[in-house]
C-alpha cells in the first residue's frame, strides 16, 4: 500500500491549499498533467478524510485566462470564509508577470475564478519577475498575505492585509536578504502555541533549503526571538520542499511537504514524477523547541529498526540496494524512527527535533 500521495501521471511538485473543508482533508499541488516534467502550471486535486488515503480528483485549476497565459496557476493556500473555500494562487502571464489571484468554492469540487482578478496585479517592488506563493491566514478580524518575492537578487517577503480577501494592502517587508537566493519561495507565517513561526523555502542551500524561525507577530512585523541566529532547520534531509502547514479541526497544525527535488530527473518510462510527505504534526517541545513528527494517524506506521538505516562508527546512514544514499555524523547515536514506502524513508530523530527525508526513487 502506497500512503505517500502520487498523483497518476504527469508532474507533481509544491503543495498548495492545504485544508480541512466540510469535514474532508484537502491537498491542492503544483500539476502538468501532459508529462513527467515541469510544464504550464495547473493544480491537482487529492483529498482524504484520514490524512493515510487519498484519493486523486479532477483537476481544480486550468491556466484558462488571459493573466494566466505564461506559466499558468503557480504555488498557494487556501482559507474558509463564511462556509466557502478560497484558493489563493499566483496567477503567471506574458503581460503582467506574477501576480495573485482567487478562485472559490462552495462544495469542494467545483471552483470558479473571481472576476476581479487579479487582486494583486502589482508588485510593491516595482517588478513582477518574482513575485509568488502566497499564503493567506487570518489575524485577529482581519486577513494577511505573505508573498515570497525579490529584486535585484535579493530574496524578499512581502505582508499584505485584508478586511474581504479581495482587496489587498501592501503593510511592510518582513525579510530582506540576498543569501536566501534570488527569491524567497512558499512562505507560510502561522501561531503555534504563543509562539509564532516563520517557514519558507530558499533557493540556495544553506546547506539546507527549508528555513524555520520562532518569534512574535503584531500584524505588520515579525520580531524574531534569536536576531542574531533567527533561522534554523528541523528538516535536513535531500528531498523536502515547498512545506505548508494548515490548521485542522481539531487545533493541529499539519505540515506537509514536496517529496523530491530539482536535480532529480524521471527515468526512462516513468510516468509520474514527485510526492507528498506523510502528514506531520508541528509542536513545541518543554523546550520550546520546535518538533515535527508524523499525525496520529501515522504513528502505528513507524518502525523502531529499518532494514534501510544503520548507525556505526559516529555516521548514520541510509542505504538502499547496496548504495549509500545519505550519510551523516552523529557523535552519539540518535534516537531514530522510521517511516517507510515504496522508495521512500522518513526518520524522525530525538522526538522530531530533526527529520530526514529521503525520496529513493
Amino acid at each position: 500500500m502506497f500512503y505517500h500521495f502520487k498523483n497518476r501521471e504527469g508532474w507533481m511538485n509544491d503543495p498548495n491549499g492545504l485544508v480541512q473543508f466540510k469535514g474532508v482533508y484537502h491537498a491542492f499541488f503544483q500539476h502538468y498533467p501532459y508529462a513527467p516534467r515541469w510544464g504550464q502550471m495547473h493544480w491537482g486535486h487529492a483529498i482524504s478524510r484520514d490524512l493515510i488515503h487519498w484519493e486523486e480528483q479532477d483537476i481544480a485549476l486550468f491556466p484558462d485566462m488571459p493573466y494566466e497565459n505564461s506559466g499558468g496557476c503557480f504555488s498557494g493556500s487556501a482559507i474558509v470564509k463564511d462556509g466557502r473555500l478560497y484558493l489563493f494562487y499566483t496567477s503567471v502571464s506574458e503581460e503582467l508577470g506574477q501576480t495573485q489571484s482567487v478562485a472559490f468554492s462552495d462544495d469542494g469540487v467545483t471552483f470558479t475564478k473571481y472576476e476581479g482578478n487579479p487582486v494583486i496585479a502589482q508588485s510593491p517592488l516595482g517588478d513582477n519577475k518574482d513575485f509568488r506563493d502566497p499564503k493567506v491566514f487570518k489575524y485577529k478580524d482581519s486577513y494577511r498575505m505573505v508573498v515570497g518575492a525579490g529584486k535585484d537578487n535579493i530574496a524578499k517577503l512581502l505582508l499584505f492585509k485584508s478586511d474581504d480577501l479581495l482587496h489587498w494592502e501592501y503593510v511592510s517587508e518582513l525579510i530582506s536578504d540576498g543569501k536566501f537566493g534570488s527569491c524567497i519561495e512558499c512562505p507560510d507565517l502561522f501561531q503555534l502555541e504563543d509562539k509564532y513561526v516563520l517557514m519558507f523555502s530558499s533557493m540556495r542551500s544553506l546547506p539546507h533549503r527549508v528555513c524555520f524561525a520562532l518569534g512574535d507577530f503584531d500584524g505588520s512585523r515579525f520580531i524574531f526571538d534569536n536576531e542574531e541566529e533567527p533561522f534554523f532547520a528541523v528538516e535536513t534531509g535531500p528531498d523536502f520542499y515547498a512545506p505548508q502547514t494548515f490548521e485542522d479541526d481539531e487545533g493541529r497544525r499539519i505540515l506537509i511537504a514536496w517529496m523530491y527535488n530539482w536535480n532529480r530527473s524521471a527515468g526512462a518510462g516513468q510516468k509520474q514524477v514527485g510526492a507528498f510527505t506523510i502528514p506531520r504534526q508541528l509542536e513545541l517541545n518543554l523546550n520550546d523547541e520546535l518538533t515535527m513528527f508524523p499525525v496520529e494517524e501515522a504513528c502505528g506506521l513507524l518502525k523502531k529498526e529499518s532494514r534501510f538505516v544503520a548507525y556505526d562508527k559516529g555516521r548514520l546512514k541510509v542505504i538502499f540496494e547496496g548504495k549509500t544514499v545519505l550519510d551523516k555524523a552523529y557523535a552519539v547515536e540518535p534516537d531514530v524512527m522510521t517511516l517507510e514506502d515504496v522508495g521512500v524513508v522518513e526518520l524522525f530523530i530525538n522526538g522530531g527535533k530533526e527529520t530526514i527525508t529521503v525520496y529513493i526513487c
